[in-house]
């Protein structure tokens, strides 16, 4: 069997090999075209992340999909700190944030403020509750769970690869 230093010798990139999948690499390596970077320097794999971004269900408590180990050959976590610090997305604040909390914890929160007529709202009506009583810095402490956005930047940069995203798998509804 190969190495896999060998194995992507003739990679334009060498994946970020994680040591779970090491014995999966060998056997089926990753694609070529997956490790060859964009005009603007971002790899198959950051276009796959920004396009999952996009949906607005992906989160700080998100579990990392295996296939940008195994596919894309990127270190999922690293390279979401390096696409914050680069502008393609940003994390969200608290009150961005509500949409990802369940309306129970949101009655929850509003209770500690001696809010009442939570059973008649409706669930905008108690994010506006929230926002009425709340202050981004006093919400933050009731959760740490975060969204992620796209910025225009990681937008600009989803337009112009749709190739990347076409190729890529997608779940049947």
């Amino acid at each position: 069997m190969k190495t896999i230093k060998e194995i992507y010798a003739q990679h334009a990139e060498f994946p970020y090999i994680a040591p779970q999948y090491k014995a999966d690499l060998q056997r089926k390596p990753i694609p070529k075209r997956n490790m060859v970077r964009t005009a603007e320097g971002l790899l198959p794999g950051h276009v796959i992340l920004l396009w999952r971004i996009q949906f607005g269900t992906y989160t700080t408590k998100s579990a990392l999909h295996k296939y940008f180990y195994t596919t894309y050959g990127i270190d999922a976590q690293k390279e979401l700190v390096w696409l914050i610090s680069e502008d393609y997305i940003k994390i969200d604040s608290a009150f961005g944030s509500l949409k990802h909390i369940s309306a129970l914890q949101l009655k929850a929160f509003l209770k500690d403020k001696q809010v009442s007529g939570l059973s008649k709202m409706k669930r905008s009506d108690l994010e506006a509750a929230v926002q009425k009583y709340f202050s981004e810095e006093e919400l933050s402490k009731y959760f740490d769970l975060r969204g992620y956005s796209l910025l225009p930047k990681g937008k600009e940069i989803l337009a112009q690869h749709t190739e990347i995203v076409d190729r890529h798998p997608k779940k049947t509804f």
